[in-house]
């Protein structure tokens, strides 16, 4: 009968740790790295346009929660945008809107728009925060 060595307590130890390591490194300790445009021609621009001008004439709700739209459903703010990316601008303070309106309660989609209520600039992002285009 054959029998295969077991390793010893340290080097099971050292390989258990490099495993460990590897999956920290594996799941999101570096960070994403968003690109941002300075303008907005992709498809969805003119949703994004769209749905900026609707929240503007709300005035750009700080609260997060759910908005009536001018379909007869709803549109939800997710409140402040914390800019964890690091992509837009810092020092600032931004606000993040949806841009397609649903039925009030309605699980949310990836397109967002980002606010930056102090210079009114707004970006488009298409893919939660990925990506941000200026609009």
């Amino acid at each position: 009968m054959h029998t295969t060595p077991r390793p010893s307590r340290p080097a099971l130890f050292v390989v258990m740790l490099a495993a460990v390591t590897s999956l920290i490194a594996l799941v999101g300790v570096t960070p994403a790295h968003a690109s941002v445009y300075s303008s907005c021609t992709i498809s969805r621009c003119s949703d994004a346009r769209y749905a900026q001008s609707v929240w503007a004439s709300k005035g750009y709700p700080t609260s997060s929660g759910w908005y009536s739209w001018p379909d007869g459903r709803y549109n939800y703010t997710g409140g402040r945008f914390y800019n964890r990316e690091g992509e837009l601008p810092a020092n600032a303070t931004y606000y993040e809107y949806d841009v397609y309106s649903r039925a009030k309660g309605a699980a949310r989609d990836a397109y967002r728009i980002v606010v930056n209520r102090s210079t009114g600039a707004v970006w488009f992002s298409p893919n939660h925060y990925t990506d941000f285009y200026r609009l």
